[in-house]
C-alpha cells in the first residue's frame, strides 16, 4: 500500500495518535499538512517528517472555525495542488475537564461540541468541495462512544452518527467517510488523564490484553483511506483489542 502523489490532511497531528497518523502516512508516501492549533508540537512534526525523508506543511487551524477549516484547505491547495485524503482526528481529551453533565458549565460543554463533533463537520465541508471522485475521509471516533460515561462519550456517538451521513450525502461525489473507534491507546494524553490502575483494569479484561499504539491504528487508517476501501463507506471501525464487542 503506497500514497505516492497523494495529499493528506491531519488534524490534532501535533500529538498523540495524530502525530502517529501523519508520520504512518508520510511513511508510506503521501504528502501531510500537520494541522494543530499548537504552533510548536506541529512544526516539531512537520520537522521531523522532513527530516525522515517526507513531505509535510504544518498549518494551523482551530477546526472549530469555518474561517480557519478554509484558511487550511485553501494553504492546502496552494502548496500541494489537491487533496485526497482528510482524517478528523482533532479532539479535546488529554486536558478534558471531565465534571458531571448536569453540572457541567455549558459555556466549556458547547465548546468540546464545537471541537469533538462539529470539527468534522467544519473541516469536511472546508475540503469536501476541492475532493475528487475516489478521495476519502476518516473521523476519529473512539470506543467510548458506547460507553455512557461523560460527555466526552456523547461527542464520539454524535460523530459516529455524523460520519454515517456525510458517508451518505458524499457517496454521489465518490467520496468515501468512514471512522476508526480506537480503544485505550499508549498515548500521553491517556496517561495524563486516566489514573494507571484504570488502565490497568481495563487492559486485564480486554481479550488482546494490552494497551494499543498508534501504529495499531495506522494501519486500519491506510486501508480505510486506500484504494483497497473502495467499496467500504459509513463504517465505524472498531480498533481496540476486542475491548468492546459489537455484534
Amino acid at each position: 500500500m503506497h500514497f505516492s502523489n497523494k495529499i493528506a490532511i491531519v488534524t490534532g497531528a501535533g500529538q498523540g495518535i495524530g502525530e502517529g497518523y501523519a508520520k504512518g502516512l508520510a511513511q508510506l508516501g503521501a504528502s501531510v499538512v500537520v494541522a494543530d492549533i499548537n504552533d510548536t508540537q506541529g512544526r516539531r512534526v512537520a520537522h521531523e517528517i522532513e527530516q525522515a525523508g517526507g513531505r509535510a506543511l504544518f498549518i494551523k487551524v482551530d477546526v472549530s472555525s469555518e474561517a480557519s477549516a478554509q484558511a487550511l484547505a485553501e494553504a492546502t491547495l496552494a502548496k500541494f495542488g489537491g487533496i485526497d485524503y482528510l482524517v478528523n482526528n482533532a479532539a479535546m481529551f488529554g486536558k478534558l475537564d471531565f465534571n458531571p453533565l448536569m453540572t457541567v458549565d455549558l459555556a466549556y460543554l458547547n465548546k468540546l461540541i464545537s471541537v469533538n463533533m462539529l470539527g468534522a463537520v467544519v473541516m469536511t465541508r472546508a475540503v469536501a468541495p476541492h475532493m475528487q471522485p475516489g478521495a476519502a475521509i476518516v473521523n476519529q471516533s473512539s470506543t467510548a462512544a458506547w460507553m455512557n460515561i461523560d460527555y466526552y462519550s456523547i461527542t464520539k456517538l454524535a460523530l459516529n452518527g455524523i460520519t454515517c451521513v456525510l458517508a451518505r450525502e458524499l457517496g454521489p461525489k465518490g467520496i468515501r467517510v468512514n471512522a476508526i473507534a480506537p480503544g485505550p491507546t499508549d498515548t500521553q494524553a491517556l496517561r495524563d488523564k486516566v489514573p494507571q490502575p484504570y488502565i490497568d483494569a481495563m487492559v486485564v479484561q480486554m481479550p488482546l490484553a494490552r494497551l494499543g499504539t498508534p501504529d495499531d491504528l495506522c494501519k486500519p487508517l491506510a486501508f480505510l483511506l486506500s484504494d483497497d476501501a473502495g467499496w467500504v463507506t459509513g463504517l465505524i471501525m472498531n480498533v481496540d483489542g476486542g475491548q468492546l464487542m459489537r455484534a
